[in-house]
């Protein structure tokens, strides 16, 4: 695969913003990442993050509600936005010729959203988010999963101990002023990135950035991260948590601390979480439900997260009539004989995880948001070149010294669910 061109300038006003043209292809897509998620979230104020992505579909200035949506349509684009623990973007695939139109959607959202904020529009917004929580989480069998497993793996002081979403009483005693204030915080140049990926003439391209953002004052230097980011490598124990209540079938989540994405030891994590439990060739696969039957499904993967500590998750789903201690014990049998690793089974990953990588990469879309991502926490978009090269270069030794670090009993955080009667 040949190296992904990329240009990189940044603005008077702090914005960074790659340049990455593919005439090969007649779309183009606009990808701007906000250095803010639910890690910036202070006590009493979580969910901020991802209620103000909802507020930034509420229209701006001279973009009334619901517009956004309908020009990019109209347009024959696609658009949509998240929000993690590390960040917010929003995002446009459109014909190449409407390039522009993004770009000024974009822009009037970032320079000129204050003047539309209402409390008519914070009103309705708070309700859709109530509303996803519920729906999403609340009322959703294994759906306070990820809360749980949070408040397990990293302790109150810690900014991933809540979960993005946020809880219900913050998110109802949100007030026009705090929704302001976090605009003028974090929706700032400053704190931006943005990537343009597809057929456009990168000349032309930068001087419709420049046109569209280089008017947009530069913001407050960004606050320091909230609570305490430095944490212990470990958990320290086991710690658990058993649920029992109307899940249809058991299932075990088990979590452990690991190092950050900006670490190089979160590879061998990577690649350890894939050997156990990736694919129907994996070791969870194989134990649990071909040989011993007593899995329905099994998974594994890790949270990229940058702040302190990633995550990596393992777990499986057993059957109508199975035991979550049988679930744990197998898993745990397989956690332990990761410290002997083969190196096929390195290969097999890479080599999956390469192809996955490299479908990716060929979608305007996705190459966008990973050179954004890459700006955002590395502020280096040509990391996205050699990121296979980082990943094939785990050796088993590394696997087998994470998996003696890292998955023990002394960093463990265990979830369990049980269908039947609420306990």
């Amino acid at each position: 695969m040949s190296p992904i061109q990329i240009e990189q300038v940044t603005l008077d006003n702090g914005l960074r913003v790659n340049l990455a043209p593919d005439p090969s292809t007649p779309i183009v897509a606009v990808n701007l990442w906000y250095g803010v998620g639910s890690r910036n979230e202070r006590p009493g104020k979580t969910g901020f993050a991802h209620l103000f992505e909802h507020m930034m579909f509420e229209g701006s200035l001279n973009i009334p509600k619901g517009l956004h949506w309908e020009l990019v349509e109209r347009a024959g684009g696609s658009m949509n936005a998240s929000t993690w623990f590390d960040r917010t973007n929003y995002f446009e695939t459109l014909p190449s010729h409407h390039l522009e139109l993004a770009l000024w959607l974009e822009s009037d959202r970032m320079g000129w959203m204050l003047p539309a904020i209402t409390e008519e529009k914070l009103d309705n917004q708070r309700n859709v988010v109530m509303n996803e929580k519920r729906q999403r989480y609340d009322n959703q069998p294994y759906g306070d999963w990820g809360e749980k497993m949070q408040a397990m793996v990293y302790p109150e002081s810690h900014p991933y101990h809540h979960t993005v979403i946020g809880s219900m009483e913050d998110i109802e005693g949100s007030t026009l002023e705090d929704v302001s204030d976090f605009f003028k915080t974090f929706y700032v140049p400053n704190n931006a990135v943005i990537t343009i990926c597809g057929d456009f003439d990168p000349n032309s391209g930068m001087k419709l950035v420049e046109k569209h953002f280089g008017d947009i004052p530069q913001g407050s230097p960004i606050p320091d991260i909230p609570g305490e980011p430095v944490l212990p490598q470990l958990i320290g124990e086991t710690q658990r948590e058993h649920v029992q209540g109307d899940v249809p079938l058991p299932r075990v989540i088990m979590g452990f601390r690991i190092p950050p994405y900006t670490e190089k030891g979160f590879y061998a994590a990577d690649v350890a979480s894939s050997v156990l439990g990736s694919g129907h060739s994996c070791r969870l696969y194989d134990a649990l439900v071909r040989r011993k039957r007593i899995a329905k499904d099994v998974t594994s993967f890790v949270f990229p997260l940058t702040t302190g500590a990633g995550m990596l998750m393992v777990w499986a789903t057993g059957l109508p009539d199975g035991s979550v201690d049988d679930l744990e014990g197998a898993m745990s049998d397989e956690i332990e004989k990761m410290s002997s690793i083969q190196d096929e089974e390195i290969s097999r990953v890479v080599a999956l995880t390469e192809t996955s990588f490299t479908r990716q990469i060929e979608r305007v879309s996705e190459r966008a948001d990973l050179l954004s991502m890459f700006t955002q926490f590395f502020d280096d978009p040509h990391l996205l070149n050699s990121e296979v090269e980082r990943l094939s270069s785990v050796s088993a030794e590394e696997v087998e010294s994470f998996t003696s670090d890292f998955l023990g009993e002394d960093n463990r955080a265990v979830l369990t669910y049980m269908p039947g009667d609420k306990s």
